[in-house]
């Protein structure tokens, strides 16, 4: 049987309650993975009874990806060539993956800020598990969108041309960038004040380093300054790898950079560091909330 201490704590309506706290007691392995498996459960529940929370993973891709592709193909004249659709397909994957992990800020932003966490310290749980719990959620649905992308991208006459081990590793990079960066994302969300300004804060901050990059456009003829600017953000080593892996056109390899001549060497790297940096800051704003 737990024992439960109690701690005062400031309610939405600004009165001052007592709520029961769980006694802090050792979670083996096998506790946490269960704690966490047990709110990936909870998650999912909350998406299948109100599944429109999919739509930035179902509906937007198929229409970024047409409007997109059809308004900038018809201007955009690639440096060496080549079909434009195949060179935007692995762009446009990049752009809803990335603009998708705002669901992530927008997630715990909710259940920070509604009362839940409040719910979750009175249980003998593993109070951490939240935050994996919550990137382990959006996994799945990373997936259907990128599959919704490649589903659209084949109707309109992509299609990779380098066997399915590079096609699946170009996948891969793409679902590990957007994983690094939920859990950007996450810190968003636990530092925010509600849901709509962990929305709009990320989406303030994401749009500009997509749209600042390969994904959509080469880069060849912009000015200097920002063409170094975009050959050094992280985002665009992403496409470039996407495109070298999946054998689409990439302009990209013909710029004199470290990260455009290794793609793939830069977005695993790039993706290590940005999960370096994240998790811990996201794990140490979670205590702080839960602790308020």
């Amino acid at each position: 049987m737990s024992t439960t201490t109690t701690t005062n704590v400031t309610l939405p309506t600004g009165k001052a309650a007592t709520l029961p706290t769980a006694a802090t007691r050792p979670h083996g392995p096998l506790r946490m993975f269960s704690d966490v498996l047990t709110l990936v459960r909870r998650n999912l529940v909350h998406i299948s009874r109100e599944p429109m929370q999919l739509s930035d993973v179902t509906i937007q891709p198929v229409l970024f990806t047409l409007m997109l592709v059809y308004v900038f193909g018809a201007g955009v004249v690639l440096p060496d060539g080549g079909d434009y659709h195949e060179f935007a397909l692995p762009g446009m994957l990049v752009l809803n993956q990335i603009t998708a992990t705002v669901g992530t800020a927008v997630g715990l932003s909710t259940d920070v800020n509604t009362g839940v966490v409040n719910r979750f310290r009175t249980l003998p749980m593993w109070r951490p598990a939240v935050l994996p719990a919550r990137s382990i959620t959006d996994l799945p649905t990373a997936i259907v969108g990128a599959g919704i992308v490649a589903a659209t991208g084949f109707a309109i006459g992509w299609s990779p041309h380098n066997g399915v081990g590079n096609t699946i590793a170009a996948f891969g990079l793409v679902l590990l960038i957007a994983y690094a960066l939920s859990w950007g994302c996450a810190c968003l969300g636990l530092a925010s004040k509600g849901a709509e300004t962990a929305q709009a804060l990320g989406l303030f901050l994401l749009f500009p380093v997509v749209f600042v990059s390969n994904a959509l456009v080469p880069t060849q003829h912009m000015t200097p300054w920002l063409r170094d600017v975009t050959t050094w953000n992280p985002i665009s080593a992403v496409p470039a790898a996407a495109r070298e892996l999946l054998g689409n056109p990439n302009p990209s390899a013909s710029i004199d950079a470290w990260p455009m001549q290794h793609p793939v060497y830069a977005t695993f790297l790039w993706s290590i560091a940005l999960l370096t940096v994240f998790v811990p800051l996201a794990v140490t704003l979670y205590r702080r909330r839960a602790t308020d």
